[in-house]
């Protein structure tokens, strides 16, 4: 069950919209988890950025099954923030070991996903999870062309 966060209550983004949900780690848990965005991206009215935003989403969270080593019991969690300049998605889970994007694109450690992501994304990052695990982000602007609709 998504929570969603309402601008009121000190801890959603600035535009008051997110979904939090969480999935157990296994391949069919993407399939399930574009379908909640794509829900997510109807209803705060953003199907200009969906299918970039269902890609980028698809990646980290494939990302996060293959390489996240989740433990026993423990879950991939995923959130989805109506952000001021569009969207942020966000992927955690519990490895310990960041999935950095290597400098050189012959390395064969690296991830093809990451390199997705890398080239669609607005802005992306991977960060420690409090000591956790893993977080990974991206963001997705408006497209400029048809503006950015007020979220206030």
């Amino acid at each position: 069950m998504p929570v969603t966060y309402r601008p009121d209550d000190g801890i959603g983004p600035e535009s008051g919209s997110a979904v939090v949900l969480r999935w157990s780690c296994h391949p069919r848990c993407v399939g399930l988890a574009r379908r909640e965005l794509r829900k997510a991206l109807g209803d705060w009215g953003l199907s200009s950025i969906e299918d970039l935003a269902v890609l980028v989403l698809s990646e980290l969270l494939t990302d996060a099954v293959r390489y996240g080593n989740v433990r026993p019991g423990a879950e991939i969690e995923t959130r989805y923030l109506r952000v001021r300049r569009g969207l942020r998605i966000e992927v955690s889970d519990t490895v310990h070991e960041f999935r950095q994007l290597m400098a050189s694109s012959s390395e064969p450690d690296r991830d093809p996903r990451l390199r997705i992501v890398d080239a669609l994304a607005d802005r992306w990052k991977m960060n420690d999870y409090f000591g956790l695990g893993t977080s990974a982000w991206a963001e997705l602007d408006f497209p400029s062309q048809t503006g950015a609709p007020d979220v206030d």
